[in-house]
């Protein structure tokens, strides 16, 4: 059999696995919380991993490695930003967010959580708030989206658009049907599959370039500075760089999994795998960009068309086809787990968040949850019609959708979980002027070149939050109730 057959088979019998996922929990799913949150019945393990699969997306194999083997270890500050955004988000935000969102009418959204913990009566900030989400998530989607084109272009030669379709359909029929237990449960298995792809595929190259010194040797032959964090950077620069680390606090797709594990006690076990799994795969990404440039220095006959694709093209040069197949698969699983988790976030936006809100029109719970399939299907068909033209890098697509979730909600959120005296009016323009500022920003060249959008954007919605809170609080009795009631139930449960 050829390569491209056994590689083949290795994607087919994955793919076949993820749609007997999203089978098994179709039969689970019977209601609408079940759909968009899993009945709150995920433990530790599948919460860690399903959270970090579905943050890292292609990005992590495909968009990291191809800037580490362009730029070197100056792009590495990005990862450094992301760990410890990441484990500070797992200490502060994971605990106070699973306990006060039961807490606050067992919210399933984050829209409903605002709106429950703020008791706005407006129905204002669960409507901006769902816009935002749907906004930014449809971006992001479509970053998925390309990297699956890319994925296919680059592993079987298969037309840009045709593998585009592929993984769409699939990862529409999983989510579709089965909701946040196969968005979840896919996740999970995807996480495994990542990590140890990102393991062995850097330590197999590195043998095949004469070990440490041999990789070390080569890449200097490069350029000296690829082996350094700091030799052409600016402090500014780094500091933006790293600042990735800030959008986590305000990621729908990832902070959800916290409202959904199974009680507030399991968190700590959660965090110390997830973020096992998280700086692991993080180190295993930059090392196959790095050692990619000493690969290619080595064997310069060989030709990378995309740095992007370096991740598939060690895979493929170091392993046999079939392994080399699963390899792939793990690339396939980064993107499709961050597309499923982003999708039943913005289809809990449109049915949740949006729907019950403007049209006021009572549904059964077996309506509802077929109103968020087609809600799925309708954000999917216009991700795709954005992916259709690839006009943008991976990276780039990921980089503004980070920066307009970490901007609009992570001072809200952190904000909502730590101070009393935040009010509705706060929220609102804190939202709405770090959504804009990312925006405006983000499509400016001048700006985006002094500094990641994500900096003013989080800034300036903390500093708006914050001042127009102390102007606009009013002692609520509800709301002092509950955030008694949240820290009663987190001291009981540590």
């Amino acid at each position: 059999m050829s390569e491209n057959v056994y590689q083949l088979i290795a994607i087919i019998i994955y793919m076949a696995a993820m749609l007997l996922i999203g089978y098994y929990s179709f039969r689970k799913t019977t209601n609408l919380t079940d759909y968009m949150l899993g009945g709150r019945s995920l433990g530790p393990g599948v919460t860690a991993l399903s959270a970090g699969a579905s943050d890292m997306s292609g990005w992590l194999l495909m968009g990291l490695p191809g800037a580490i083997y362009v730029s070197g270890l100056l792009e590495a500050w990005i990862a450094i930003g992301l760990t410890i955004g990441a484990y500070l988000n797992w200490l502060f935000v994971a605990p106070r967010l699973r306990a006060y969102s039961q807490v606050s009418n067992d919210s399933i959204t984050i829209p409903s959580y605002l709106e429950n913990r703020l008791k706005d009566t407006s129905r204002l900030l669960r409507v901006v708030s769902g816009i935002i989400i749907l906004l930014f998530f449809t971006f992001y989607v479509s970053s998925g989206m390309v990297a699956g084109g890319i994925f296919f272009m680059s592993s079987f030669g298969l037309d840009y658009h045709t593998g585009l379709l592929i993984v769409s359909a699939v990862v529409i029929a999983y989510t579709l049907f089965g909701g946040f237990l196969a968005v979840s449960y896919t996740d999970f298995v995807q996480g495994i599959m990542m990590f140890l792809a990102l393991i062995l595929v850097p330590v197999i190259a590195l043998f095949a370039v004469g070990g440490l010194e041999g990789a070390t040797e080569s890449i200097r032959a490069v350029d000296t500075s690829r082996l350094s964090l700091i030799e052409g950077a600016s402090l500014l620069g780094v500091l933006s760089t790293a600042a990735w680390g800030l959008g986590y606090f305000g990621q729908p797709h990832i902070i959800v999994r916290f409202m959904a594990i199974s009680s507030v006690k399991e968190v700590k076990q959660a965090r110390r795998i997830g973020m096992g799994w998280m700086i692991i795969s993080l180190i295993g990404a930059v090392a196959t960009g790095l050692i990619g440039i000493a690969y290619f220095q080595q064997n310069p006959t060989v030709s990378l068309s995309d740095p992007e694709a370096i991740f598939i093209a060690l895979g493929q040069i170091m392993f046999h086809p079939f392994i080399a197949g699963i390899m792939l698969a793990a690339i396939l699983a980064a993107i499709m787990s961050t597309i499923s988790s982003q999708l039943i976030v913005t289809s809990s936006a449109l049915i949740e968040d949006l729907y019950k809100i403007i049209v006021k029109k009572e549904a059964t719970d077996k309506s509802y949850v077929t109103m968020g399939r087609v809600a799925v299907l309708a954000v999917a068909i216009v991700a795709m019609s954005l992916a259709w033209g690839q006009n943008k890098s991976i990276l780039d697509l990921v980089a503004y959708a980070w920066a307009g979730f970490g901007a609009a909600f992570g001072p809200i959120i952190i904000l909502s979980l730590f101070w009393r005296k935040l009010t509705t009016w706060g929220v609102l323009s804190g939202m709405i002027v770090g959504a804009v500022t990312v925006v405006v920003w983000g499509n400016n060249e001048y700006l985006k070149g002094l500094m990641y959008e994500i900096v003013p954007g989080f800034i300036l919605c903390l500093l708006f939050a914050v001042v127009v809170s102390m102007l606009t609080y009013r002692k609520n009795i509800e709301i002092e109730r509950e955030f008694d009631e949240t820290m009663e139930l987190l001291n009981q449960e540590k």
